[in-house]
């Protein structure tokens, strides 16, 4: 039970840093109508953060070996809490960019150390099961984030919504939120400092490392995998960056549109945060079910042509039809949970176990530089093309470039597809649990 306990509070602990992360999601509108940002200004929020993760894998796992993980969960929990009040200390687009910055210190660096303590608890034991357990719960945070203007809307609307919305009390929440993680990063401490003195536990094992004499050597099918990680992650996570901004558009359009007093705008913001809230959501459930599928059946380039297949026309759906905006979120969601279900192990297959650390971690660096450019790219283009209440049709530049990045990640699922069939193969279609265990 002892280990339970500690995964149940490193994962509270990394739910803390979730929120954190999601928490300006739903205020891109009234960052950009009460404190003057531009849509730009908006992505840097989380390009900065994308620039210090990059930072943080380029480090590695140093400071994690140095000083142990229950030293290093707390000290990247108080770095998130820094960041977190930073950003909500005042209106101001540098002073934000900056708390989003060390925010992007401490999380990435965070996750690693989590994930190096339950390597460190589990191991030899229900280590995957404890591994999604850890992402159920901490996604459960992703989901409060983009919902809290329903169970929080008194922070938005402090004066009732015939009054002006706070930009600043929902970053206070984070701020707490921040402040969880940390009490839970403490008790972690103890439980462990407690379990030192009275078992012996396992050893951790490695974090991801970068090694870089060993880039240039990986295998093609490699390089399709980590190419097609790049186009699916920025068509995803730089969406949800400005996702609730273009749903409370698409709402308010059809409901008064500039014309919609403030009460119809909390509703429509309520609304745009179910809508986002559906992609972690669906990937809780979903993920490890589709990881079980193709645990039995194989077929794994086959079925990240099918989730590539999924994601390409959605952001077109929404832009252009008047079909309900649950359609392509729903399609997206299952996307967003096939692809990564089969993506992250299929490298095991590809590349040497010697190898698996280098490849990770330039995987992660790679995809956190698609999160800096496509957060730039796409809040460039929403300001070039004015997109706004008073012009929705401006973000269907955004919603092209984001389709672009799923018609590449055909290309490449197809690619891997041929690749894998042919006498190059490395059993992405073949291996199945049967018959790697007949």
């Amino acid at each position: 039970m002892y280990r339970w306990a500690v995964l149940i509070f490193v994962s509270l602990a990394q739910a803390g840093n979730y929120y954190i992360y999601d928490s300006i999601n739903a205020l891109e509108r009234i960052f950009i109508d009460h404190l003057g940002f531009s849509a730009t200004q908006f992505g840097w929020l989380n390009a900065s953060y994308s620039v210090a993760a990059v930072a943080t894998l380029l480090v590695g796992g140093i400071i994690i070996d140095r000083i142990g993980t229950k030293k290093s969960i707390l000290l990247f929990a108080i770095i998130c809490l820094a960041g977190a009040a930073i950003t909500a200390a005042k209106g101001s687009a540098p002073l934000m960019i900056a708390g989003r910055t060390v925010l992007g210190l401490g999380a990435e660096s965070m996750i690693v150390a989590v994930t190096t303590a339950l390597a460190k608890w589990f191991k030899g034991k229900e280590l995957s099961f404890a591994f999604g357990i850890n992402l159920t719960i901490a996604r459960l945070a992703s989901v409060a984030a983009d919902n809290s203007p329903t169970w929080a809307n008194r922070a938005f609307y402090p004066s009732g919504t015939g009054g002006q919305p706070s930009w600043q009390n929902p970053l206070l929440i984070a701020v707490g939120a921040g402040i969880f993680a940390v009490v839970c990063s403490v008790i972690y401490w103890m439980l462990e400092s407690r379990a030192e003195r009275a078992y012996e536990l396992g050893k951790a094992g490695t974090t991801d490392k970068l090694e870089f004499r060993g880039i240039f050597r990986f295998d093609a099918s490699y390089w399709l995998v980590v190419g097609l990680c790049f186009t699916f992650y920025s068509a995803i996570f730089p969406f949800r960056t400005f996702a609730m901004d273009f749903f409370q558009t698409k709402v308010l359009s059809a409901h008064g549109g500039i014309h919609a007093p403030e009460a119809i705008r909390l509703l429509s913001l309520q609304q745009a945060g179910r809508l986002n809230s559906l992609l972690p959501l669906s990937a809780m459930i979903a993920t490890p079910l589709f990881g079980l599928l193709v645990d039995r059946v194989g077929k794994r380039a086959l079925f990240m042509m099918l989730g590539s297949l999924l994601l390409m026309p959605v952001y077109l759906m929404m832009a252009y039809s008047s079909i309900s905006l649950y359609v392509p979120v729903s399609m997206m969601g299952i996307a967003f949970s096939l692809i990564p279900a089969v993506m992250w192990p299929a490298v095991a297959y590809i590349v040497d176990q010697s190898r698996l650390g280098t490849a990770y971690a330039l995987m992660t660096l790679i995809q956190q530089i698609g999160f800096f450019l496509l957060n730039l790219l796409i809040g460039n283009a929403n300001d070039f093309s004015h997109a706004n209440l008073a012009n929705p049709g401006g973000y269907a530049l955004g919603m092209w470039i984001f389709s672009v990045l799923g018609f590449i990640g055909m290309a490449l699922a197809i690619l891997l597809r041929v690749r894998e069939t042919g006498p190059q193969g490395h059993g992405l279609e073949t291996i199945t649990t049967s018959s790697a265990t007949s």
